[in-house]
């Protein structure tokens, strides 16, 4: 006489279930958990490259330093008055197709600004499609960059 086993029925036509899908079955809220934490990690990577990449302030600035890129600002000019980071050229997001503010060497990096970050990186889709291959958001925009104590300039 055969004597069943823990999990299976005397005379059973049913295979025995393998451990790993046992404990799959059992533990599948944990699995779920797990899938989910590892999404909201990579998150930023993921839609970093659907904006166009945009950089932090640290990013930016080493930028700046290093690779001489050019920082734009595409706020209105009543924007661009009230503040903005110093050495930033003004062009607004309606006149950038034919703004004539736009470096000549397009190979050159640019960071593009504005006070909240939503309006650059339209800007930046712009910017690609005329060619400035290296043109990126600045995250966060203008409070961005004053919250990393940059410096900031005013226009009269």
């Amino acid at each position: 006489m055969r004597w069943a086993r823990k999990g299976e029925f005397y005379n059973s036509r049913f295979p025995r279930t393998p451990r790993n899908v046992t404990f799959l079955l059992e533990n599948w809220h944990l699995i779920l958990a797990a899938v989910v934490s590892g999404t909201l990690l990579l998150w930023p990577h993921i839609a970093g490259g659907a904006r166009g990449g945009a950089v932090s302030t640290a990013e930016a600035v080493r930028l700046i330093n290093r690779e001489r890129a050019v920082l734009i600002d595409v706020s209105e000019p009543g924007e661009f008055a009230a503040g903005h980071p110093v050495g930033a050229r003004n062009v607004p997001l309606a006149g950038l197709e034919g703004a004539k503010n736009l470096p000549t060497n397009k190979a050159l990096p640019i960071v593009v600004v504005c006070p909240t970050g939503s309006r650059s990186s339209r800007a930046v889709a712009m910017l690609r499609r005329l060619g400035f291959e290296n043109a990126r958001s600045l995250a966060g925009g203008l409070g961005a960059w004053r919250a990393a104590n940059l410096p900031v300039e005013k226009s009269a």
